[in-house]
């Protein structure tokens, strides 16, 4: 009697275990795509960098990404490069009084300690300028940013159709062409 009860509670045990590793597998499956396509560079995780299709002929394009600092000190994005553009500069747009500003950030952005930073459309943003080619929806490009500690990562940028990474949400106005004199895209 009493090793039939412990048969029991052994296959009970090894079913409820079994049950947990499949489920914790579900869980990984799931997420994956989250960290599919981030990068790290010392206390920093870059979270999918991606830009804005182009139309043909358009001479400047976005890039946006996430910044999470895991540190316990601030650390600054101060540079970034892209192999499809001749220049990149970091951008802030902002809305005052009703008018849209775009201006140039040369000291770059900061990311404090603990925090995370968005690079979105209508707020900090990557500008690419001098584009060398259309960005087509579907490819993907390398780039490099480079963080006052942390030093410089090699990213890769996915080029999203014009409202952005599916299933995530971006502010609606973000049009380059009036402060640069790039054709609108529509």
């Amino acid at each position: 009697m009493v090793r039939y009860t412990f048969t029991r509670v052994l296959r009970h045990a090894e079913e409820r275990f079994g049950a947990a590793i499949f489920a914790a597998a579900l869980i990984l499956f799931a997420a994956q795509p989250v960290f599919a396509h981030g990068f790290k560079v010392g206390e920093l995780e870059i979270g999918h960098p991606w830009a804005r299709m182009t139309p043909a002929g358009a001479t400047v394009g976005g890039g946006y990404l996430s910044v999470h600092n895991e540190g316990k000190e601030a650390d600054t994005l101060v540079a970034a490069t892209s192999e499809v553009a001749e220049r990149v500069e970091i951008h802030e747009m902002s809305v005052s009084d009703g008018v849209m500003k775009m201006r140039m950030l040369p000291e770059g952005v900061t990311i404090p300690a603990g925090a995370e930073v968005a690079l979105a459309p209508g707020g900090y943003h990557l500008m690419m300028m001098g584009l060398k080619q259309p960005l087509k929806e579907g490819e993907s490009f390398k780039g490099t940013l480079t963080f006052a500690k942390a030093g410089t990562v090699n990213v890769e940028f996915k080029v999203e159709s014009m409202a952005g990474p599916k299933g995530g949400k971006t502010p609606a106005a973000e049009d380059h062409s009036a402060h640069h004199g790039t054709p609108p895209a529509n």
